[in-house]
């Protein structure tokens, strides 16, 4: 085993046990953390995620995009049905376009990143390639018309989305995902001009992270509070929530951010208001031929 990949905090040089203390510190700031991980690289990448908001302007080579790629499609896919799709956004008019039906007005000016973002991709769950061979083969649709296949197609975009995340911030790229490309999913839909059986799950800003303005990495809870073993209950709230506020006040204070709990974070990114739009999400993917039954 060579010392990049040492199994614990405590082996391999100095400087890396300093920086894979200070991955775990970040991770979970004063709380409850493990002490001993299998430090394999593609940990290390992981748990120095965060979301990026600050790009250079240097747009992205096609040997980084197709080893983005490469990657998202060696994630799982149920029965290797291949239900997704990509679409790379680097025409300035056309982003514009998304941008209009993306944009809040909640929310414009942390929107104003991904405008400047090199390389928006669009993440697609997408039936309609299953649904053209099934047409051929005269054998029927109708799976596809239940909620079983709509959730399939969505995980299955959702891996491939993240091996991408992973694979980028390992070549030293960084994104941010975009729930907002979902605000007017049908116009969005209609915009792209997808196929019937495919929709939008989500978008991602991608490129390289401008050095001057990195953001802070979020704390999450304690193992404790999400994880559970064969019948235990569920951890009560107060058990382990008050450790997690410290962690979450302290990371808010550490980037000049105003003084909200996570309870009222969680309160208001879970508004009618602050859905802008997404509340019509069963109509636009009925819209674009999923069955939900």
């Amino acid at each position: 085993m060579t010392d990049d990949a040492s199994p614990t905090l405590g082996t391999g040089s100095p400087g890396k046990a300093a920086r894979r203390a200070q991955r775990l510190s970040n991770r979970y700031g004063a709380q409850s953390r493990p002490e001993d991980l299998e430090w394999a690289p593609a940990v290390e990448t992981m748990l120095a995620h965060r979301s990026v908001r600050a790009f250079t302007p240097d747009p992205l080579t096609e040997r980084q995009l197709a080893t983005i790629i490469a990657a998202a499609q060696s994630a799982p896919t149920s029965s290797n049905l291949h239900l997704w799709s990509v679409i790379v956004v680097d025409d300035a008019v056309l982003r514009e376009r998304i941008m209009d039906l993306a944009d809040s007005p909640n929310q414009s000016e942390s929107f104003a990143f991904i405008r400047r973002a090199p390389t928006i991709l669009l993440w697609v769950a997408d039936a309609s390639r299953n649904e053209e061979i099934l047409t051929a083969a005269g054998a029927g649709t109708g799976s596809l018309d239940h909620l079983d296949s709509f959730l399939t197609a969505s995980i299955d975009t959702a891996m491939a989305a993240q091996n991408a995340v992973v694979a980028a911030e390992s070549m030293g790229l960084g994104a941010c995902y975009l729930g907002s490309m979902r605000n007017l999913e049908a116009a969005l839909c209609e915009l792209l001009t997808l196929p019937r059986r495919s929709y939008v799950v989500v978008g991602m800003a991608l490129g390289r992270p401008d050095p001057a303005r990195v953001g802070g990495i979020h704390p999450r809870p304690a193992q404790e509070a999400v994880v559970r073993r064969n019948l235990d209950p569920a951890p009560a709230l107060e058990s382990w929530l008050p450790a997690y506020e410290e962690a979450y006040a302290a990371f808010r204070a550490s980037q000049g951010l105003d003084g909200r709990t996570w309870r009222q974070a969680v309160v208001r990114a879970t508004s009618r208001m602050y859905m802008d739009g997404r509340g019509d999400m069963r109509g636009a993917v009925e819209q674009q031929g999923f069955g939900l039954a």
